[in-house]
């Protein structure tokens, strides 16, 4: 048997219904307006694009909170070959800043940078970077960009962001450009602390897989290292290779430093002739067991791992290789 339901029932249930629906809707719409609302912020915040990570860890140090970082490098590559896909040249095109090295270090990104207008670029090596000891002047002329230069052609080491006096100027130019306060990423008490703890290997000779530490070893008094390849991590001949070797053997190179970017045979091969522990450097921030983030401190950070990463080498803590 059918009951039958009084009307005054259905009308309660049917208004309990809609303001139930009611509710859901206003909950929603809530919950999206506080996203949209904490979404924004980040949203209307300047926009940085470098093309490597250490520049990104020096941008995101000199701004802050006070615009996006991102980098087109991605963790497979070195500093010398990152490429340039649609989508890195769309993120290029809506920066409000771009930032590179600059076109001997960096080819293949000299004609999108040529493009652009020099308010919205900085070359960092157009900027009075300081030198390594004993070497000449690092300034590109900005009448090269566009002209294509062979990474053989390399004659001084442009991986400046070792030395953290010129890291300090780099972020200047950028707190210049988006009229931020000046300031900073690392203190000369913060400098002079990381001076300290390398004092002692100050003789200390070693090897490292391309000629990228003159600036490190410049400004921290230190041996300047022999590189197995050239600054732009080519491959050297074999006639360099064995002078090299002999060079390791007469200074009693005491370490061999390997880079996670690049693929290690001709070190791990050095390393076992001539019996040398073998310790990983990371020069660029990219080692992702070490989750180098990107916020206000990145630079000292990355500054302090470096330094340990260092000193480990001469420990006695790393894995020594047996001779053949």
């Amino acid at each position: 048997m059918i009951k039958t339901i009084p009307l005054t029932t259905v009308r309660h249930l049917t208004k309990e219904l809609h303001y139930n629906n009611f509710l859901k809707i206003v909950s929603l719409l809530s919950l999206l307006t506080a996203q949209v609302v904490l979404a924004a912020p980040e949203a209307s915040k300047l926009v940085i694009i470098t093309t490597i990570k250490p520049l990104a860890i020096i941008a995101q140090s000199a701004v802050g909170d006070q615009a996006r970082v991102e980098y087109l490098q991605s963790a497979a590559q070195s500093a010398h070959s990152v490429s340039l896909p649609v989508s890195a040249l769309k993120k290029i095109d809506r920066a409000d800043l771009i930032i590179w090295i600059g076109e001997l270090f960096e080819s293949r990104f000299a004609k999108p940078m040529a493009l652009l207008p020099e308010t919205r670029r900085i070359t960092v090596m157009q900027l009075p970077m300081i030198a390594p000891q004993d070497t000449g002047p690092l300034q590109e002329d900005d009448d090269h960009i566009g002209q294509a230069h062979d990474h053989g052609t390399l004659n001084a080491d442009p991986h400046v962001w070792l030395n953290p006096e010129n890291a300090n100027l780099i972020a200047a130019e950028i707190q210049q450009r988006l009229k931020l306060p000046a300031k900073a990423i690392i203190s000369a008490e913060q400098i002079d602390a990381l001076a300290t703890d390398l004092a002692p290997l100050s003789d200390k000779q070693f090897l490292v897989h391309h000629d990228a530490l003159d600036h490190f070893a410049s400004r921290f008094n230190l041996q300047s290292g022999l590189a197995i390849r050239d600054a732009s991590g080519a491959s050297q001949g074999v006639r360099s290779q064995y002078r090299l070797r002999q060079e390791a053997i007469s200074a009693a190179a005491s370490c061999i430093f390997i880079e996670p970017q690049y693929a290690d045979r001709d070190a791990q091969v050095i390393a076992e002739e001539l019996s040398l522990p073998v310790a990983r450097i990371d020069l660029q921030g990219l080692d992702q067991s070490l989750d180098q983030a990107l916020d206000g401190n990145a630079y000292v950070s990355f500054m302090q791992t470096l330094t340990a990463q260092f000193k480990s080498c001469f420990s006695g803590s790393t894995s020594r290789l047996p001779s053949r």
